[in-house]
């Protein structure tokens, strides 16, 4: 997926965990062999290319899709699978396949799990008894400083995301125009239960704006967001101040 995957995970029975936690990176890599749209082999690129159909491909590629048509309804096609007229979920798929793996680690008992893939992590249970997770924003403004802390504490389930240009350049799609998204923000980071979501409302809130996004964040249960402007204005939602620390 062409970012660097990192697991943090406490308590649990050894045996149990470590070939949980063997599964969980298998599965990071299968993910990678059949929805890299760039591998030409790879199942999401032949069936974007019409050579298979949904049915013949993995169940995950189908179970990815359905989500994605529910991020692209709640989101009024702010989010979208469709880049340049062409099949990609590359928006939905880290997120996805970073919480699945969290999840995977914790069904083996694990207390605690900590899984980021490129800067989005999802977070279950605790590293320690009243000690919760903790995850720094970086200020996309000031490389190496950071914009927020966000802490679990209270949530026996967290996600943190970030969409923007800080580090990557305009790569965010304006699905109305099929091409980069132009704003005022540099980045979006959302907090909400499910890295799945999370990454998806992340990227939707910062092709809105500022403005709208942040209205639309509001709208939105149990998310939360912080949005940076490139003229170095911070804008959250109302319940995001509860998560810092």
């Amino acid at each position: 997926m062409g970012t660097v995957f990192s697991l943090d995970v406490r308590g649990g029975e050894p045996t149990a965990v470590h070939a949980a936690l063997d599964e969980a990176v298998a599965g990071l890599h299968r993910v990678d062999e059949v929805f890299s749209t760039y591998r030409e082999g790879s199942q999401i690129s032949r069936l974007a290319r019409g050579e298979l159909t949904a049915d013949a491909c993995a169940p995950e590629v189908a179970e990815v899709l359905e989500l994605a048509a529910e991020a692209e309804r709640v989101s009024d096609g702010w989010f979208s699978t469709s880049y340049q007229g062409r099949l990609d979920p590359t928006g939905i798929v880290k997120g996805w396949a970073v919480e699945r793996a969290a999840r995977r680690v914790a069904a083996a008992g694990a207390s605690g799990v900590s899984v980021n893939g490129g800067g989005d992590v999802q977070l279950l249970g605790s590293p320690g008894a009243g000690r919760p997770w903790r995850v720094g924003v970086s200020d996309p403004l000031r490389p190496g400083g950071l914009a927020a802390v966000v802490s679990a504490a209270g949530a026996a389930e967290l996600a943190v995301a970030t969409s923007g240009s800080a580090e990557r350049g305009a790569h965010i799609v304006d699905p109305r125009t099929g091409r980069s998204a132009v704003t005022d923000l540099v980045a979006v980071t959302v907090v909400a239960p499910r890295l799945t979501w999370a990454d998806c409302w992340a990227t939707a809130a910062f092709a809105m704006g500022s403005r709208e996004g942040l209205r639309w964040l509001e709208s939105l249960d149990g998310v939360e967001g912080l949005l940076v402007t490139a003229g170095d204005e911070v804008r959250c939602t109302g319940g995001l101040a509860g998560w810092l620390g």
